[in-house]
């Protein structure tokens, strides 16, 4: 099902403080058991990506897993956090289906291209109400790229007993206009929409979400700006039990105007 929000103030109020959200649902029919689903060919090789300063990733290793900011699994937070503290608050107060449902904070976050509007604004320098101080005042070099695929997201969500481990936005999550495609059909079709979107900047502002928690075991690339920052990545990648692949992408870790590329 696709969830719109209420019409309301424009992005940078939105984005800026916590807020409720009234929304309209629209439920689908269930479908049929181990029925193929053509949407999973079309959208399942869609790369995802999850940033992280490369401060976080011993912790990540430790725990193999991705969490979700409300998630109960954490046992220390984040050594450097890159959203702002009332980004954080005002995610953990927008439920994405309805007020019984789960918050925007209870699903790790993924954008649906390495130049995702806010992280541009981390490369260039540029202001963002979205960003820390701590993420903000660090150089793109200091990050690391998680990459998946939307493929892994829906084989998670498949063998899931909630139909909501899934959901995929149209634009940031506490966008007053946003639309919320919750359970497996409405998020591919939400995919397919944003990817073929030429009169907005639709994929860069969309997040594909994971309720709770994503396992390192489907990470299946890891992004880094530079030499020297694969070096320290893969030392302290290196007495544990993954063999990702660490890569260096230049341009995913330069402002667009440098390269040129927006997306991928």
């Amino acid at each position: 099902m696709e969830v719109a929000s209420k019409p309301a103030a424009a992005r940078a109020r939105a984005i800026s403080r916590p807020q409720s959200a009234t929304r309209t649902t629209t439920r689908r029919a269930a479908p049929v058991a181990g029925a193929p689903s053509r949407a999973l060919e079309d959208v399942g090789s869609q790369r995802i990506y999850h940033v992280t300063h490369v401060d976080n990733l011993a912790s990540i290793l430790e725990s193999g897993t991705l969490f979700a900011d409300a998630s109960a699994g954490w046992e220390k937070r984040p050594t450097v956090d890159i959203s702002a503290p009332a980004i954080r608050e005002a995610r953990r107060a927008v439920h994405v289906d309805g007020a019984e449902g789960p918050t925007v904070a209870s699903f790790v976050p993924f954008s649906l291209s390495p130049k995702s509007a806010v992280w541009e604004a981390l490369v260039a320098g540029n202001s963002d109400p979205r960003l820390s101080a701590a993420g903000a005042g660090s150089v793109a070099s200091d990050f690391v790229m998680l990459v998946s695929t939307v493929k892994h997201v829906l084989e998670l969500d498949n063998a899931a007993e909630s139909n909501s481990a899934v959901v995929v936005t149209n634009r940031d999550a506490l966008h007053p206009l946003t639309r919320f495609a919750v359970s497996r059909e409405p998020a591919e079709r939400m995919i397919r929409s944003v990817r073929t979107d030429e009169a907005t900047d639709a994929l860069l502002e969309a997040e594909l979400l994971v309720e709770e928690s994503f396992s390192f075991d489907h990470i299946t690339l890891i992004g880094v700006a530079n030499d020297r920052a694969r070096d320290v990545v893969k030392s302290i990648m290196r007495d544990g039990p993954y063999i990702t692949k660490v890569a260096v992408y230049p341009p995913w870790f330069r402002p667009a105007e440098d390269d040129g590329n927006a997306a991928e």
